[in-house]
């Protein structure tokens, strides 16, 4: 359908839960998502709120993620939420598109189920990353309320227009 603009931090839609959506908007909504989202280099995923629309519709991608294994391809979710996740956690770099200027050191499950609005997926790695990250914006949570230290996880994204050498915040 269109690309949108990606609505930026601190806006306040990124930190409100998103009602849930509406059948007649789930079809214009979702091919909204997979337009902006290939339209950005390296996206692989996002959520409805960052285009500002507050409806519990996301959509993920790792199929050309250089770590994803088996991934599921486009994965669209509506009024989703996570049944159950596993195999413990691990500590990787994520970004998002709504706050494009840092990346940061995020603890994440390694496994989950989570519930799209069309069945239940279970996926692993990355693309279970991918898909709790986006599940975080329907609820009102950024990554960055998922680090454990501002001072030494979080980090300035080198390639991010008029963003200065990467490094750790406090070394700024």
């Amino acid at each position: 359908m269109a690309v949108r603009e990606v609505i930026t931090y601190p806006a306040p839609i990124l930190k409100q839960v998103a009602a849930p959506a509406q059948a007649s908007e789930v079809d214009a909504i979702v091919a909204d998502l997979v337009d902006t989202m290939r339209a950005n280099e390296r996206c692989v995923g996002l959520a409805a709120p960052q285009i500002g629309i507050p409806a519990r519709i996301a959509v993920v991608d790792v199929t050309e993620h250089p770590h994803a294994k088996d991934p599921l391809g486009l994965v669209v979710m509506v009024n989703p939420g996570v049944v159950e996740v596993s195999e413990g956690t691990k500590v990787s770099r994520e970004g998002c598109l709504s706050l494009p200027e840092l990346t940061a050191n995020v603890r994440r499950p390694r496994r989950a189920i989570v519930e799209t609005g069309g069945g239940e997926v279970e996926v692993r790695g990355i693309e279970a990353r991918c898909i709790l990250h986006e599940l975080d914006h329907l609820e009102g949570i950024l990554f960055l309320d998922r680090v454990a230290s501002l001072t030494d996880d979080l980090f300035r994204r080198e390639d991010a227009p008029g963003s200065t050498p990467r490094g750790r915040i406090s070394d700024a």
